[in-house]
């Protein structure tokens, strides 16, 4: 796509401000306008990010600027209706995860979008990290023989700044599961190439969370008999995060993977001994939003669409049922449902 598209940052965030303002701009787009709840804020946020207009009214937002696409990472649950009234406006949608609070809203984000024939994506990063991209090639080419087991470590310290509603408001869909399970479960999926049926979980308060977990362990079944184990967690500030998959011929071991940089490592073992992966690290989201802008120009499907977002949420979903039931919990895709 050679054209410069506009771009309106739906949520005076983090992470807009850290990584996706400067992705979007990597790709010679221009950031036209800035919604933000709270009038002051989103002055001061536009100035510091050269944005030249701040809105608190979306549609007055869509109707005087019209942008080609938002990039929306608002809190939770106000992703729905932003990006319904996006896409009736005939605006690109490119959401943050997870993208609602339950499956029917996350539906009909995507049906929206369908609908007005415009491009939605969920932004799933880790899918566009050249560690994992190592890990399904490997996988797919037969490296590791039939894998039987995963293992997913992706348990942080939550930085003091990004704390707020993550740790004590479960109405805007915070929480460790909802916010980092989905990652774990479409890392998976895009490297395994299925997603689990069943759930089993626990859930843990180790004193960050006020009155919400921070904490999550469980184990997936899949589809072709290969269980996997994932740990999230906010408050483990001395952790690494990494990813395993063994099969009956190999093992693949990726080391500091689970992260926003563009950094980790991967090692294949199997009987001829151990071998680092040569990897080729770039930024995840200029990726990212490269093969957004992509697929809005040939018509194809981004690497993580609509339809992604709402598979994750639907395991985070399952793991939460799971804790709360002390029960192996199947997996409710809904509408979604893979294959």
């Amino acid at each position: 796509m050679n054209s410069s598209m506009k771009w309106a940052v739906v949520g005076a965030s983090t992470i807009a401000a850290e990584w996706m303002i400067p992705a979007i701009r990597s790709q010679g787009d221009e950031v036209v306008a800035l919604l933000s709840s709270s009038e002051s804020r989103g002055l001061d946020y536009a100035g510091q990010h050269l944005i030249a207009n701040a809105y608190t009214d979306l549609a007055t937002l869509l109707a005087e600027q019209k942008p080609d696409a938002v990039y929306i990472s608002t809190t939770n649950e106000l992703h729905r209706d932003q990006c319904i009234q996006a896409a009736q406006a005939g605006v690109h949608v490119l959401c943050e995860k997870p993208l609602a609070l339950n499956l029917d809203d996350a539906v009909a984000m995507v049906r929206a979008c369908e609908d007005a024939g415009v491009v939605m994506a969920t932004n799933h990063h880790l899918r566009h990290a050249i560690t994992h991209q190592a890990l399904r090639e490997q996988i797919a080419s037969g490296a590791v023989g039939t894998p039987s087991a995963a293992r997913v470590f992706h348990a942080v310290s939550l930085p003091e700044h990004l704390r707020g509603w993550r740790i004590n408001k479960a109405d805007a869909g915070g929480g460790v599961v909802l916010d980092i399970t989905v990652h774990n479960a479409d890392t998976l999926a895009f490297i395994l190439g299925e997603y689990p049926l069943s759930v089993m979980a626990m859930t843990q308060n180790t004193g960050m969370g006020e009155g919400i977990e921070d904490g999550a362990m469980s184990v997936w079944r899949f589809p072709s008999g290969l269980l996997a184990y994932t740990h999230e967690s906010f408050a483990t500030p001395f952790a690494d995060t990494g990813l395993e998959i063994h099969g009956d011929q190999g093992s693949l071991v990726a080391k500091g993977v689970m992260t926003q940089q563009p950094t980790g490592d991967v090692w294949l073992r199997n009987g001829e001994g151990r071998m680092r992966l040569p990897l080729d690290h770039h930024n995840l989201y200029e990726e990212g939003v490269s093969q957004f802008r992509q697929a809005i120009c040939s018509g194809s499907h981004p690497a993580a669409d609509g339809w992604a977002g709402v598979r994750s949420l639907a395991v985070a979903l399952a793991v939460l049922a799971s804790a709360r039931s002390g029960k192996e919990e199947v997996v409710d895709y809904g509408a979604a449902a893979p294959g």
